[in-house]
């Protein structure tokens, strides 16, 4: 994985175990926040009103700020269900991703380490099947050129997969872009070999 791009999920998916009569219903799917995973969070414990319990756990964010993550055991014994479940997303290196595990008690009590097991079972089982595509972080670039150049500008921005936000036309071109941050100190070099001035917009 490059450290500019990271996979994010496509489309919710859910899958289903039993262990020991206790069924373990589990889905997965995009957030962009907190806010946005709870309001889920609160669909989920609709759908599924007498459940037992509710957990889950998510993580935001991407790999150049302090990822946001958070989980919740609701009313599981501490430690053993948001816990393992919050390892599962850790080691899948999958970012703006939240799992909820809706548990159904069978009658036959697991123990903290068949808990812990069970909800790592059920969150790496949806994983496996969740669907993801390479999410490519993008640098936003203010451009001043001579109109001479713009067809330069334009051409490399193609040619990088970036985007022409907008374009004013005053004495000279103004241009807003959209560049892939990986691609974005050669594309840089470009623009001061031919004496265009810039400015880096961090969004």
């Amino acid at each position: 994985m490059s450290q500019m791009n990271y996979p994010v999920p496509t489309e919710q998916a859910f899958t289903e175990i039993m262990i020991k009569k206790s069924r373990f219903i589990a889905y997965a799917r995009h957030i962009v926040s907190r806010e946005a995973g709870m309001i889920w969070l609160t669909q989920i414990k609709t759908e599924y009103p007498d459940a037992r319990h509710h957990c889950w756990a998510y993580m935001v964010g991407h790999p150049h700020c302090a990822t946001n993550a958070g989980m919740g055991d609701d009313g599981e014994p501490s430690g053993t269900a948001g816990k393992p479940i919050l390892n599962v997303l850790n080691h899948k290196g999958i970012l703006d991703v939240m799992i909820i595990v809706v548990r159904y008690f069978g009658g036959i009590k697991l123990g903290a380490g068949g808990l812990t097991r069970a909800y790592s079972q059920a969150a790496q089982a949806v994983m496996e099947i969740l669907p993801t595509e390479q999410q490519v972080l993008m640098e936003g670039i203010h451009i001043e050129c001579d109109f001479a150049l713009e067809q330069q500008v334009r051409h490399w921005t193609t040619q990088v997969e970036g985007s022409v936000n907008e374009v004013n036309y005053t004495q000279k071109v103004q241009m807003q872009l959209r560049i892939p941050q990986d691609k974005t100190q050669n594309f840089i070099e470009q623009l001061e070999s031919i004496q265009c001035s810039f400015k880096l917009v961090h969004e």
